[in-house]
């Protein structure tokens, strides 16, 4: 009597990451007294940007006091521009305009790098070599003259300039995402997965990407940093959208007058400081939990 074979389940690989180093990792990052600062900070901010309109419904472009009123005064907590425009009211309304344009930029710059370093490192030959001298020509390119050119021929809105910060750096989430499939593409799970018939697409966004994720998540939380400072480097040279208040073009419009009413560009030129700090805090937070060296000390 001949047995019938028993069909072995397909070799499973390590896709996902098991529970417990999930749960490691969280553990790791709240006992990270800098990350917890940095998510508190990033939380406050966060808070301010997306209540504070509602709290104070006010025209962050509408003159209100005397210009150049200084700060800790009745009329305005943190003084006037030299408009006579609020600095209080402007910072909480520009907010939502500068963390938008970082978040938004940033993802958009990690979707185009993850996608063109996952081709070239899952495909490597001619593949590789195509989307890496691609990669080349915009590492090379002047990111702040690219992004004025952009700017400047379609006109300075908060989509432009997302548009012009998202295009011009994603090329070192490209490299790191090359690095990264090529590292995993030849390990055993993979060839498994092309045994029982997997597709090309399967293998690289369902089974070598996730766990390409660590490091990746860490450079995409430091993106939104270099974003904000980016849309804020535009800001000051006058490369914002005019028609909506941002952190940015709060100090662009007070640089000429930065002596007389320092205030106008330090306090926004804070809270941008503040959040990228904050940001940065978590990054390196995230960087110490998900690297499983750390983990095991």
């Amino acid at each position: 009597m001949n047995a019938t074979p028993t069909a072995r389940p397909p070799a499973a690989g390590p896709a996902d990451p098991p529970p417990r180093a999930t749960v490691e990792a969280l553990r790791m990052f709240l006992r990270n007294p800098s990350a917890i600062v940095g998510g508190l900070l990033l939380l406050a901010i966060l808070g301010v940007a997306l209540l504070g309109p509602l709290l104070l419904p006010a025209d962050p472009f509408e003159i209100v006091v005397a210009p150049m009123t200084p700060p800790f005064s009745e009329e305005a907590w943190l003084g006037s521009d030299y408009l006579g425009r609020d600095v209080l009211t402007a910072m909480i309304h520009g907010g939502r305009a500068t963390l938008l344009v970082g978040a938004v930029a940033a993802l958009l710059s990690v979707s185009i790098g993850i996608t063109l370093g996952a081709l070239a490192g899952y495909y490597g030959g001619w593949v590789d070599a195509l989307l890496m001298r691609i990669t080349e020509f915009f590492q090379v390119l002047p990111a702040l003259l690219f992004a004025m050119v952009v700017v400047t021929l379609f006109s300075p809105t908060l989509t432009t300039v997302t548009l012009a910060i998202g295009v011009v750096s994603w090329t070192g989430t490209a490299r790191l995402t090359r690095a990264e499939f090529l590292k995993v593409r030849g390990m055993e799970f993979i060839r498994a997965e092309r045994s029982i018939g997997a597709g090309d697409a399967r293998i690289i966004w369902q089974v070598i990407l996730p766990n390409a994720f660590p490091p990746l998540i860490v450079s995409a939380t430091l993106a939104i940093g270099a974003a904000i400072l980016f849309e804020a480097g535009l800001a000051f040279l006058g490369l914002s959208d005019p028609n909506q208040m941002s952190w940015g073009l709060l100090i662009g419009a007070s640089r000429p007058y930065v002596l007389t009413s320092w205030w106008a560009v330090a306090f926004p030129g804070a809270a941008i400081f503040v959040t990228v700090l904050a940001v940065s805090l978590i990054g390196d937070g995230l960087n110490d939990a998900l690297n499983p060296k750390l983990r095991e000390r």
